[in-house]
């Protein structure tokens, strides 16, 4: 019997592991993110002790293995569950984590050029790190359109700020630190002076961006509380772009010597330095505020989810941002601040990863 030409593809039988992929969502990726930083904020931190930078290596070459995974994963979700897939953008929710496979790309690419040199060679893992650059960084600037578009056009959408309303816009930002870091590699001239601006510029994009959603933020909980527990360590989330941006103003007042004027270097520099101590008054801040609320939580039960990932990167762009400032002014309080920051980061990123692959081994992750 022929086939009629307009009939629809029979969808595709649910065997093997196909059942387990029905819960892959783009927030998975926050697990890429929250290893990929563990590795880059050793590889900076400015106490490096023995077999430090293997470690570091480890938690990068983790994170990378787990982002091949979760792109297969993902592709598996799209094919044997694609009306669920499709549905991802109009949740109120899980919608702005559409944020996090940009970033998980940045995170690994930055530690590739970070790590990889001593395992691949500075050719490669430049070449590498470009890839992973261009790739998140379009996936990023299109998150930050698209994902907002979404929300702000959404008909009887729940918009109560939270957090997680950071994640599509910030992706932007950890391009701009990426784009520091690879502009030394570049060729001096207008590609350099080029990809410079245009890191400032997505420096800008992200910093306002998240400025007027943490606005937003302060004023939900003052207005609304704290919200459901499940969403409680989300608060968290706010010291991704205060961490990242911190971390993107040093990188690029760093390599402004090489692409552009000296006295304009110097400027750019002492900005990077200068926004880096006023930002991490706020960054302080928020981190007493957001520790209190969470033991207070604690105290009372906090249920797991993968919601506990948001313990990890936005700490880490801290470290990193902490780093880079005891690197330009040599301030102990920096380095003694990145440490701190870092024991929370290995705490915070033990807790999600235990709790992770037992909820992905016994399958309560994947129900």
């Amino acid at each position: 019997m022929h086939r009629r030409l307009d009939a629809r593809p029979e969808p595709l039988p649910l065997v093997g592991l196909a059942p387990r992929l029905a819960n892959i969502g783009p927030n998975w990726f926050a697990a890429v993110m929250g290893t990929a930083i563990v590795g880059s904020a050793a590889a900076g931190l400015p106490v490096q002790l023995p077999g430090q930078r293997a470690v570091a290596t480890g938690f990068w070459l983790l994170a990378a293995a787990v982002l091949v995974l979760l792109i297969m994963a993902t592709a598996g979700h799209w094919a044997y569950h694609p009306e669920r897939a499709r549905g991802h953008h109009r949740h109120p929710v899980l919608a702005h984590f559409y944020g996090a496979p940009p970033m998980a790309l940045l995170a690994v690419g930055i530690g590739t050029l970070l790590l990889g040199p001593a395992l691949i060679g500075i050719g490669p893992a430049v070449a590498i790190s470009a890839v992973l650059w261009m790739l998140g960084t379009i996936a990023g600037l299109i998150s930050a359109v698209a994902v907002p578009c979404l929300a702000f056009t959404a008909p009887n959408a729940e918009r109560v700020p939270f957090a997680g309303w950071l994640m599509p816009v910030v992706p932007p930002m950890v391009s701009a630190t990426g784009a520091g870091l690879l502009l030394p590699h570049l060729p001096a001239g207008d590609a350099r002076a080029t990809l410079f601006y245009a890191a400032w510029a997505m420096f800008g994009l992200s910093l306002i961006a998240s400025i007027v959603i943490i606005t937003q933020v302060w004023g939900s909980l003052l207005r609304n509380g704290v919200g459901p527990t499940a969403m409680v360590p989300t608060l968290w989330i706010v010291l991704g772009p205060l961490g990242q941006s911190i971390t993107a103003a040093g990188t690029l007042g760093r390599a402004a010597g090489g692409a552009v004027p000296a006295p304009l270097a110097e400027v750019f520099a002492g900005v990077g330095v200068a926004y880096g101590g006023i930002t991490l008054g706020f960054a302080l801040l928020w981190t007493a505020v957001a520790l209190m609320i969470t033991f207070r939580t604690a105290r009372a039960g906090l249920p797991f989810t993968l919601t506990w990932w948001s313990f990890t990167f936005p700490v880490g762009t801290c470290v990193t941002g902490l780093s880079v400032l005891y690197a330009e002014t040599g301030l102990v309080v920096f380095a003694a601040l990145a440490v701190a920051y870092f024991v929370g980061l290995i705490i915070g990123w033990a807790q999600a990863a235990i709790r992770t692959a037992h909820g992905v081994a016994t399958g309560a992750l994947l129900r």
